[in-house]
């Protein structure tokens, strides 16, 4: 069975939309789940095999967006966690859970090391409160969420601090060479690059693609009607509905 553990508590504010967005992808079990249901063991991260990280703003972005949950997450539930990965479950942060997993270590995860932070994602190059729709290239990459996506998928933004930088060259260089960029902004300018992100990446996985984070909101767009031009029949090829149907068919092929 397909069980999905929906991260919420503490200002999460999109568990509601990515809990919709994964039982219309056909999973069978789909629950909303208080970071401290966790930490207390009322629930355990054991019982799911894939966990989301929803949008919203966690303890209210205080000491910068994500930085108190993901610690929250480090200090409480590290083995769980690690458990959790080394099984090779699947991991999926948007926006404020994005800016969780990066801060907490877990991606990009690069050579295997866990909570080790190696990237973060900061204040808005424009200084401003970005909520826009964007197009996102896919490219070739490691990624189990987003396979088979041909062309550029549309997706709101609505996010301040979403400007991907990493801590130095090097790691830029070996995202690169990992090929762990599954989305890219296009074109990589102002306002469809909302942030300034370098590189315009706008999503990450680590090696194996089990671990995916991105700042656009792909629970926003499953389909057609919820698409700002559907009535006008400018409907594009893509939705953010692939990414969830992706994830529930690897675990029910891997039974995990």
């Amino acid at each position: 069975m397909v069980k999905v553990c929906i991260l919420t508590g503490f200002g999460i504010n999109a568990d509601y939309e990515s809990k919709y967005a994964f039982e219309t992808a056909g999973a069978d079990i789909v629950k909303r789940v208080h970071v401290n249901d966790l930490i207390n063991k009322k629930d355990d991260l054991e019982n799911y095999n894939i966990l989301m990280f929803p949008g919203g703003f966690a303890f209210a972005d205080d000491l910068g967006s994500g930085r108190v949950l993901a610690n929250k997450f480090r200090y409480n539930l590290r083995e769980d966690l690690t458990k959790f990965i080394n099984a090779e479950k699947l991991i999926f942060g948007v926006c404020n859970g994005f800016q969780v997993l990066v801060k907490m270590g877990v991606l990009p995860e690069l050579e295997g090391v866990k909570f080790q932070q190696e990237v973060s994602l900061i204040g808005n190059a424009s200084g401003l409160f970005e909520g826009r729709w964007v197009q996102l290239k896919p490219l070739n990459s490691p990624c189990i969420w987003t396979k088979d996506y041909k062309h550029n998928l549309e997706v709101p933004v609505r996010h301040g601090e979403g400007q991907f930088v990493v801590k130095n060259k090097k790691i830029l260089e070996k995202i690169w060479e990992k090929e762990l960029v599954p989305f890219i902004y296009d074109p990589d300018e102002y306002p469809n690059n909302p942030n300034g992100s370098i590189n315009g990446i706008a999503s990450i996985c680590n090696e194996s693609g089990h671990i995916f984070g991105m700042m656009p909101h792909p629970e926003c767009h499953l389909n057609k009607y919820q698409h700002p031009k559907w009535s006008r029949g400018k409907i594009p090829a893509e939705n953010g509905l692939k990414i969830f149907k992706n994830a529930v068919e690897y675990i029910r092929k891997k039974q995990i």
